[in-house]
């Protein structure tokens, strides 16, 4: 077999590392009754104007499919985390709306996920963070 590029390499080792911290994440956040996506999902709902976003706009933002954000947030609304609220211009379209319930579940998780990624990654390795973040963005990461 041929050696593989660093770039493929690259990729390679970000899948590893994010299936390794997604694990981290879902067993801290567990404690909360949330998972990794669900958090992400809260997180962004949260910072939307009006605390509200479109299923298909959300899906976009944490890279799945609208199918999948669906059977994501059908456990949340069951939990009062989230709650469906139609569009009063055009009835095909309907959001996400955080509820008040969301929002301390959101903001319980928030230290929890602060200290698992301050564990994850060792402040020795801090320093290159944001030009890491910024990178990651030019990728196509959503969280600024």
């Amino acid at each position: 077999m041929s050696s593989l590029s660093s770039t493929l390499k690259f990729f390679l080792n970000l899948n590893v590392v994010q299936s390794v911290a997604s694990k981290r994440f879902d067993t801290k956040l567990h404690s909360h009754g949330i998972s990794l996506n669900d958090f992400l999902i809260l997180y962004h709902i949260a910072n939307e104007p009006d605390e509200k976003l479109r299923r298909t706009d959300l899906a976009e933002k944490i890279g799945l499919t609208a199918s999948g954000v669906t059977r994501i947030l059908s456990p949340l609304e069951k939990l009062g985390f989230v709650k469906k609220e139609v569009n009063a211009r055009d009835a095909r379209v309907s959001y996400v709306k955080l509820s008040s319930a969301g929002k301390r579940i959101l903001n319980e998780a928030l230290a929890t996920a602060e200290a698992t990624a301050e564990q994850i990654l060792p402040e020795s390795k801090a320093k290159k963070m944001e030009e890491f973040v910024k990178f990651l963005n030019e990728l196509g990461g959503t969280v600024q």
